[in-house]
């Protein structure tokens, strides 16, 4: 069967998005402008733009033969093989095409950086380097969609390479070095999840990339990729000039950078906007100095001026600068802190009425709960709830007997300590260790179990070893029998998933500890966004249980809904269990890998039932049900005041959870933390 030619649609065709071909084609000019990120929804042709701009580029001279496309005019950074080749005379030169390598998201770390080549090994009795994809994208593009996506050890040695220009390999006893310099492209839709920073500062560029509005444009590209469907050969030919022309271009570009001189003057703009922008380190500094000189260049100009450094900066700076709201800053206090001493009257009041509203709290616990007008009349165990998987987020709009409480300073989280996981899980992350049934993951020892064919070579050729005097080898260097034969055990870190469950009733109403209460979860939400955790946020007040925060990765809209989180009304506790217990089934049923943690952060004062039976009665049913759910575990934290009214009641709640329990006077910041730790 003749596999069909692909055809790619030609770069001077695309419309709109000129922001996005600048930053492709002075990466085009110059590799040493870290490359480009394309962050924008579906449709907005991201991954077109990247493939037309491997077929515009110029033919590049290679080493005939080699594997890694080494430059023959540079025998200083030649790789072993054309060094061989050079002993014995001169290089073979010849050209072709720019590479375009795409890196999958399913890639493994053998795939990428290159592993022993087992044929040769098992026929020869030697030990040989094969190449991976690093190798075939030297001097080319690596193209990775979906880069958020991608598992972190793969990053890390995406990365490595990116920095040192090269790859170094040192596994299963072989220890090779070969050039790995390449344009890194990635593209990225910001729903799926957010970038490590780490890697997100590695690019030099970044690119918000939006739908065309313009109507007449609109039409254009439809007009445009319906011709090129139809007649992809008389389309590429119509264009073809004109990508002639921009290829003609950035060859003269690429000669005319090192003539292109930059003032002191302008080191210092670069400079300036770096440090208004609040940018860290120096990256973005050397990305805005060398983007100006590209762009003056482009233009033919061997002086910078300064639209070339407000024009480099638009690229440099977006994805780098920090946002103040993240974490946010400590407001200014006026008249020398005396607000934090003597808080607003209306503020009082409220505390006041709060206080009030906790003695009522505390008469119809006594009372069982007899008044429940309004409430949602159901019966029903937690699994049975209607409403099934969460869609949306709910907004929880305030009345005006409620108060919305600012969030208290955030605290710098200790690294989470690294446990392992002995059941084999799947998915990312950077929170814990685990077992992986799959290809992808760091080696870390061999085992006789015959599972996924992941033969481990090195093991094998071991266990084989002490036999092969006795053994007929037939022709190959070592004779392998079936009993000696070893499969890899790989490891991994994968994200966890907490769900925020937070009373947001009257009775939390004490300013104090309210804005410690939602410091200390935003805190929690920074180190999961560091960890790539998944999060959710469900709170109930008055009759009822909202899902504030379907799970995601996003902690931006998670504090936004902190923030805006009021605080009023009666105490629907079983009813905010019940809910976040739904929650956790919904994504245990996605993902059974997880192991959902249940934060509940409440006094444990159930006043509000579900249904007919009385507040305490329905919530240690509800309890009691969710605590028959080995895969979700529970952390209790008490909010309520100690002295002789108190109740205990959220300490009673953790024991029929079976989770753990904590009063929250005796929780500062990092004892939270720590609680939370022990199911991390």
């Amino acid at each position: 069967m003749t596999r069909q030619k692909s055809y790619l649609y030609p770069f001077t065709a695309l419309v709109g998005q000129e922001k996005l071909k600048r930053a492709l084609l002075l990466n085009a000019v110059n590799q040493r402008l870290g490359g480009i990120l394309v962050r924008g929804e579906k449709g907005t042709a991201k991954s077109t733009a990247v493939r037309a701009l491997a077929a515009l580029l110029p033919e590049i001279e290679v080493v005939k033969g080699c594997p890694y496309s080494c430059d023959p005019g540079k025998e200083e950074s030649l790789c072993p093989f054309c060094r061989e080749q050079l002993k014995g005379g001169q290089l073979q030169r010849t050209f072709r095409p720019v590479r375009m390598v795409e890196l999958p998201v399913s890639a493994t770390e053998d795939r990428l950086v290159g592993s022993l080549d087992f044929e040769y090994a098992i026929k020869y009795g030697r030990p040989r380097f094969e190449p991976g994809l690093l190798a075939r994208a030297h001097r080319g593009i690596i193209y990775v969609d979906e880069v958020n996506l991608l598992d972190d050890h793969l990053v890390d040695s995406l990365l490595d390479a990116a920095a040192m220009g090269m790859n170094v390999v040192e596994r299963e006893g072989i220890s090779y070095t070969h050039p790995a310099e390449f344009i890194l492209v990635g593209t990225m839709n910001p729903e799926e999840g957010e970038l490590r920073p780490q890697l997100l500062d590695r690019f030099g560029f970044c690119v918000q990339v939006e739908g065309v509005l313009e109507p007449a444009e609109r039409v254009e590209i439809i007009k445009r990729r319906e011709d090129f469907d139809r007649n992809p050969v008389g389309f590429i030919e119509h264009w073809v000039e004109k990508e002639l022309s921009l290829r003609r271009r950035i060859a003269e570009t690429r000669k005319r950078l090192p003539s292109v001189q930059i003032s002191r003057e302008m080191l210092e703009l670069a400079s300036r906007l770096s440090a208004e922008a609040g940018v860290a380190g120096h990256r973005a500094d050397l990305y805005m100095v060398r983007g100006s000189m590209t762009l003056a260049a482009w233009e033919g100009r061997s002086k910078i001026l300064e639209r070339d450094v407000y024009a480099a900066a638009e690229l440099v700076l977006p994805h780098r600068a920090r946002d103040i709201s993240f974490p946010p800053p400590q407001e200014p206090q006026e008249g020398g802190g005396e607000e934090e001493e003597n808080p607003p009257q209306e503020e009082q009041q409220v505390e006041e009425e709060s206080d009030g509203e906790r003695q009522e709290n505390k008469q119809e616990d006594a009372a069982e709960g007899e008044e429940h007008e309004g409430s949602r009349q159901s019966e029903k165990l937690p699994g049975d709830l209607e409403g099934g998987e969460e869609k949306r987020e709910t907004s929880l709009p305030s009345s005006p007997e409620e108060m919305v409480f600012t969030i208290g300073a955030p605290f710098a989280v200790k690294s989470i300590g690294d446990q392992r996981d002995r059941i084999l899980r799947t998915g990312s992350g950077r929170r814990s260790r685990t077992k992986t049934a799959s290809r992808a993951g760091r080696y870390i020892r061999s085992t006789m179990e015959r599972k996924n064919n992941d033969l481990a070579l090195d093991a094998t050729l071991r266990a084989a070893s002490p036999y092969q005097l006795s053994r007929k080898r037939l022709g190959v260097a070592v004779a392998i029998e079936t009993q000696d034969i070893r499969e890899k055990v790989r490891e991994k870190r994968i994200g966890r998933f907490l769900l925020f469950t937070v009373d947001a009733s009257g009775s939390m109403g004490a300013r104090e500890r309210m804005v410690e209460t939602k410091g200390a979860i935003f805190s929690l939400l920074l180190d999961a966004y560091q960890k790539r955790d998944r999060i959710g946020m469900v709170a109930f007040r008055g009759q009822k249980a909202d899902l504030l925060l379907p799970p995601t990765s996003s902690v931006e809209r998670a504090e936004k809904l902190l923030a805006e989180l009021p605080t009023g009304g009666k105490t629907p506790l079983s009813a905010g269990l019940a809910r976040a217990y739904e929650v956790a089934m919904n994504h245990l049923h996605k993902d059974p890998h997880i192991s959902p943690l249940l934060i509940i952060i409440s006094d444990g004062k159930a006043n509000v039932s579900m249904g007919k039976e009385k507040p305490l009665v329905e919530l240690r049913r509800v309890a009691e049900f969710i605590a028959r759910e080995e895969r979700i575990k529970t952390l209790v934290v008490d909010v309520e005041e100690g002295g002789f009214l108190s109740f205990g009641l959220a300490g009673e709640l953790a024991r029929l959870l079976g989770g753990e329990y904590y009063k929250i006077d005796d929780l500062k910041a990092d004892t939270l933390v720590q609680a939370v730790r022990m199911y991390l």
